[in-house]
């Protein structure tokens, strides 16, 4: 089992607020660069859809049940689905979203306990938590021309150093995909 963490990510390593959904002065700012910068399966993430799991936020979750469950291509029918975890302490009806559940007990047990290959998107709150317990083995981070000076970084000020080792990296239309895993 390992932990893969995917994310739109700035240059100066701001995560928040991509699409703009949120509503922050400098939101949106993935989908500038165009369509073919972020559509389909740019975190080839392949098999691991069909057997892994993805785990979600709370926000990331709400916003994703509105958009992916009305779409209908390849890659769509593939995040429709596989089995969602939704790290939650407010919301009791996933259903919006199928093959959803709420996340039982406390969110590192769930991680530690779980088979499967584990993708966590966007949801920054849950990745610093696994952060913190050292349960990531891989980041797939979409980089894009950006830079932002403020909003909520991956890797936060006045956290622990970070060893990674590059796995790959390869230009995605105006932004670029690199894989970096444990040192």
């Amino acid at each position: 089992m390992s932990v893969i963490v995917i994310e739109f990510i700035t240059l100066d390593g701001i995560v928040s607020d991509p699409d703009g959904s949120s509503g922050t002065p400098g939101g949106g700012w993935a989908f500038r660069h165009g369509p073919e910068t972020v559509a389909g399966d740019k975190f080839r993430l392949g098999a691991t859809l069909d057997e892994g799991v993805l785990l979600l936020g709370r926000t990331t979750w709400e916003l994703f049940s509105r958009l992916w469950p009305g779409r209908t291509d390849p890659f769509s029918a593939r995040m429709n689905a596989v089995p969602k975890l939704v790290a939650t302490r407010t919301l009791t009806d996933v259903s919006a979203w199928g093959n959803s559940r709420v996340l039982d007990g406390d969110l590192v047990d769930a991680v530690k306990r779980e088979r499967r290959d584990v993708v966590v998107t966007g949801s920054p709150s849950v990745v610093h938590a696994l952060m913190a317990e050292d349960l990531v083995d891989e980041y797939r981070l979409l980089t894009f021309p950006t830079v932002l000076g403020t909003g909520t970084r991956l890797f936060p000020a006045g956290g622990p150093p970070v060893r990674l080792e590059c796995r790959s990296a390869e230009r995605a239309g105006a932004a670029v995909l690199a894989s970096y895993g444990r040192a």
